[in-house]
């Protein structure tokens, strides 16, 4: 726990890829899991989500803010949304007391910026500066097929550190809807933060 009181602190990033369900749902359980979240959405997220889901945001970074505290019932100060570029925020410089970081969905333009180092924007530099402090980077790519291009980008970043979680649900615990495909990733997700769960049942516990 930190001072506050809040288990972890994790930067979630949503990004524009399709798969706005993960985020939505790893946020739900890291505000109910006592996890402090910094969240940074791009603008072509935003489209995903809406495109995707029922939520719709409003456009204002403090309309946002607000509309997330409420519906996610955070506590106070539990989660803040960060602009795109804002360079002030914590996340941008190592002396954050982070412990890791999640790009979920990932695109596969957002996994080429930080395989380069780019730091064009707030998430690509948290993303930097997590890969140089040695802390937990977990990146959930959702596109197919992949190029050439992509996997060389997936393999300097494992070789960097990174976990490369590809939105690949399972099926061995036997899904019957759309969440429980969602909760499959989300479960691995919350697994590689060391953040208990139980959203699914695991390999071995299910009657076959």
């Amino acid at each position: 726990m930190d001072g506050a009181g809040f288990a972890k602190t994790v930067l979630l990033a949503w990004t524009g890829a399709s798969g706005a369900h993960y985020g939505l749902r790893l946020l739900e359980c890291l505000i109910q899991q006592h996890v402090r979240v910094y969240l940074t959405l791009s603008d072509p997220a935003r489209v995903v989500l809406h495109t995707e889901t029922a939520l719709r945001l409003p456009p204002s970074l403090a309309d946002t803010q607000a509309f997330l505290d409420a519906h996610f019932a955070t506590a106070p100060g539990q989660l803040q949304v960060l602009a795109r570029d804002q360079w002030t925020a914590p996340v941008a410089s190592g002396s954050a007391q982070l412990d890791a970081m999640v790009v979920c969905p990932c695109t596969t333009a957002t996994l080429s910026a930080i395989a380069t180092g780019a730091s064009r924007s707030l998430t690509e530099r948290a993303a930097d500066v997590t890969l140089k402090e040695r802390r937990t980077l977990i990146l959930v790519v959702r596109e197919t097929p992949l190029s050439a291009i992509h996997l060389g980008h997936m393999l300097s970043l494992a070789q960097m550190g990174a976990v490369i979680m590809p939105a690949s649900p399972a099926f061995y615990h036997r899904p019957q809807t759309l969440n429980d495909l969602v909760d499959f990733m989300v479960a691995r997700v919350l697994d590689h933060l060391g953040i208990r769960h139980s959203l699914i049942q695991r390999w071995g516990e299910t009657d076959i």
